[in-house]
């Protein structure tokens, strides 16, 4: 099996967690994460200021054509600043229509939305904007998958959706591995 690469585009105000979790389960699996600053700094700062991450590029320098997945974590305002973007909803159009992976958790599911795509498509998302999320089929919940689409609801379930991902790009030993070592019971 070819390396698997998966874009995860970061804007100030991103969510720890929903950031590092994606970025430590994908590494655990064998998986090239491409972090990708979405802003004219490849410093971005967490919802919280407590965490700074150095993106690898900025979103203007990134070819997208070369991933699997493209990952948008939430936080307030980094899902705003991230669904503000004409190149994130453009790259996001792309994959969604390319059938690559989209996974979007906690206020990013709202991209979907700014990006008119996936119109229809079952989701969660986090409970403070579940009305803009009025043309999809809101399921509440952890975790949802709809074809090539992955939602999650927040930063409490960022293990499980960083694990669905992951579920999608590698096979089933190598994530039955990262399952052992991350103690996380099937």
């Amino acid at each position: 099996m070819t390396k698997r690469r998966a874009y995860i585009l970061l804007a100030d105000g991103f969510e720890c967690v929903e950031a590092i979790a994606p970025i430590d389960v994908l590494n655990r699996a064998g998986v090239e994460v491409v972090r990708v600053a979405v802003g004219s700094n490849r410093d971005i700062t967490s919802s919280h200021g407590l965490v700074t991450l150095r993106a690898d590029l900025l979103i203007e320098d990134a070819d997208f054509a070369t991933g699997d997945a493209i990952i948008l974590p939430g936080g307030n305002p980094g899902y705003i600043n991230l669904r503000n973007s004409e190149a994130v909803c453009r790259a996001v159009t792309d994959y969604y229509e390319e059938g690559r992976i989209v996974a979007a958790i906690c206020g990013a599911p709202t991209v979907l939305a700014a990006a008119g795509i996936a119109r229809g498509r079952h989701l969660t998302c986090h409970s403070t904007v579940v009305e803009e999320m009025g043309d999809y089929n809101y399921e509440g919940g952890a975790v949802v998958e709809d074809d090539n689409l992955i939602t999650a609801a927040g930063a409490g379930v960022s293990i499980d959706f960083a694990l669905a991902v992951a579920a999608r790009l590698v096979d089933s030993e190598t994530l039955s591995r990262v399952y052992r070592g991350m103690e996380v019971a099937r």
